[in-house]
């Protein structure tokens, strides 16, 4: 029985069914729609009903061997299908894509081993590809720092009202991510940026991406050694439509209205008039980062392939569960199956996946070289960035009395003056690190990338080039020159900055100093940090019985 049979992901997931040979019940809450489905399809029968209504007496009366729901959206889903599953001991599987849904399954684990039944949650894209993909390439690592997961779909896919609901559900909303080493709160399809998705025999796609809440989001961090940083973007082909959501986010995260989904339906609307525009290519790409090594899987599918590629977990796991190779108990479809068994599917498809490696060290070892082991064990840990990172500790803020130096400082975004916690922030994207440093409530972010033998760091449009001279007590900082919107500026106008990094004990020592020429001070901060070590096992059951 497959629910939402004759929808987009199901009409597809329902053909490759019957191509296999099975009996499929067509399952839906309109007759009409379900019998013109039916009509012509051998083994095809329509069934009315839906998750809210009629689906127990539907599946009472048919007793199939296995429920799919594959209707959505599910962000704001009960349990009423597998729970029903379970009462009469019916094998269940889904493809949502629902963070929560997906993630609480696991609340019927026991009643599902008690009947006897495996209940399987995110059959399609997320989280049973990604997840085949993550584990792929995590092989043989014993740390994983960052991993990133991008899809990009085809205009010629024109998303169904259960897809459009289930992005609009979140546009604009909070999204908790786990970064830094720490769960941090951003917005949902804020952080827009440019995407490359290309393989050895495929034409590149440049596309815009932003960021999406999905299942793996939190089943991705908990499955790799070391607790790795996770973040999912997801977007369409055409920018524009990219840049017209991006922007209505803002209403959303200004408080204006609660959400977009009451305009679900003109949205959709709009989408589906420029459905003629763009190509019939879909993309995914999983980027993986570990001590030392970058890799990256990515996939292609030409000639509008893409929309068959969220069904394809469901028909494999439907073989494995009717096959009886699926233990009973409810869980989510993350771990349990291969690339190598999508791989199958895909060769008998216009689909093109590969996978690329390649090795670098972290920023500071690149600039200094040889003279970055010398460094003392604590300073060298806090500049071992690998895609992600974080560090915390306590340090001590003393802002300028100037009436300039205070505008300096608060377009800087320097805290005021005063003792705090720190958190500090490291992320790392094409040999560029980004600092974002939390003293208490107040937060300001640099970015660094190697120039010459030191580094440069941009704090918006200013950037500051230092030289790195140090030895084995610690290293320093030393102006070499600065720009403004690329221009360089005169040395003589320069602030005069002192900043030195060293060990005392185990941690890590930092002092910045920062006064410009006839102003004086404009902020002096000091402290200590240590590196956040990816919680054991224990400690993240400790935390899950706590939540």
């Amino acid at each position: 029985m497959v629910i939402g049979g004759y929808g987009g992901f199901g009409a597809r997931l329902t053909r490759r069914l019957l191509a296999a040979g099975h009996q499929v019940l067509v399952t839906g809450r309109s007759a009409e729609k379900a019998a013109a489905f039916c009509a012509g399809l051998d083994r095809a029968e329509p069934v009315v009903a839906n998750r809210t209504n009629g689906i127990g007496l539907a599946m009472a009366r048919h007793r199939p061997d296995l429920v799919i729901d594959a209707a959505g959206p599910f962000q704001a889903s009960g349990y009423i299908v597998p729970e029903a599953c379970i009462a009469m001991r019916i094998p269940y599987l889904d493809l949502a894509d629902g963070r929560d849904f997906v993630t609480g399954i696991g609340t019927l684990d026991k009643a599902a081993k008690t009947a006897g039944v495996p209940v399987i949650a995110g059959a399609s894209s997320v989280p049973a590809l990604s997840g085949a993909a993550v584990r792929d390439l995590a092989a043989g690592l014993a740390r994983v720092d960052s991993v990133e997961i991008a899809i990009s779909a085809s205009n010629s896919a024109v998303a169904g009202p259960a897809v459009a609901k289930a992005i609009l559900s979140y546009v604009g909303l909070p999204v908790r991510l786990w970064r830094g080493r720490r769960w941090e709160s951003a917005r949902g399809w804020q952080e827009l940026r440019r995407a490359c998705f290309e393989t050895s025999v495929t034409k590149p796609l440049k596309r815009w991406i932003a960021l999406a809440e999905v299942p793996d989001l939190d089943t991705i961090p908990a499955m790799l050694p070391g607790r790795p940083a996770m973040v999912f973007r997801a977007g369409t082909e055409l920018g524009f439509q990219m840049v017209a959501l991006w922007l209505l986010n803002w209403p959303v995260r200004w408080g204006w209205v609660r959400s977009l989904l009451p305009v679900a339906r003109p949205l959709l609307a709009m989408q589906r008039a420029t459905g003629w525009m763009g190509g019939m290519r879909s993309a995914m790409q999983v980027d993986l980062r570990a001590p030392g090594v970058a890799r990256r899987w990515t996939l292609i599918a030409e000639r509008g392939c893409g929309p068959e590629i969220p069904g394809l977990a469901a028909a494999l796991l439907a073989e494995e569960i009717l096959g009886g190779r699926v233990a009973t108990g409810a869980r989510d479809a993350g771990g349990l199956l291969t690339l190598a068994q999508f791989d199958t599917l895909f060769r008998k498809m216009l689909v093109v996946h590969e996978t690329r490696e390649r090795h670098y060290p972290p920023l500071y070892a690149r600039a200094m070289g040889e003279r970055f082991a010398a460094l003392p064990p604590a300073v060298q840990a806090i500049h071992d960035v690998h895609g992600d990172g974080g560090a915390a500790g306590e340090g001590t803020v003393a802002r300028g009395t100037h009436l300039l130096a205070r505008i300096i400082g608060a377009v800087m975004r320097f805290p005021p003056s005063g003792s705090y916690p720190i958190h500090v922030s490291f992320s790392e994207r094409e040999g560029v690190e980004r600092w974002t440093r939390h003293f208490g409530p107040h937060r300001f972010s640099s970015e660094l990338a190697k120039v010459g033998a030191g580094v440069a760091e941009r704090f918006g449009p200013v950037r500051f080039a230092f030289a790195l001279p140090s030895d084995g007590t610690g290293l320093a900082m030393e102006l070499k020159g600065w720009k403004l919107f690329g221009v360089p500026l005169p040395r003589f106008l320069a602030p005069r900055i002192a900043a030195r990094e060293w060990q005392e004990g185990e941690r890590f020592r930092f002092e910045v100093d920062v006064a410009m020429p006839l102003i004086g001070r404009v902020v002096h901060y000091t402290g200590w940090l240590r590196s956040v070590v990816a919680p054991g096992p224990a400690q993240r059951s400790q935390r899950a019985i706590a939540g």
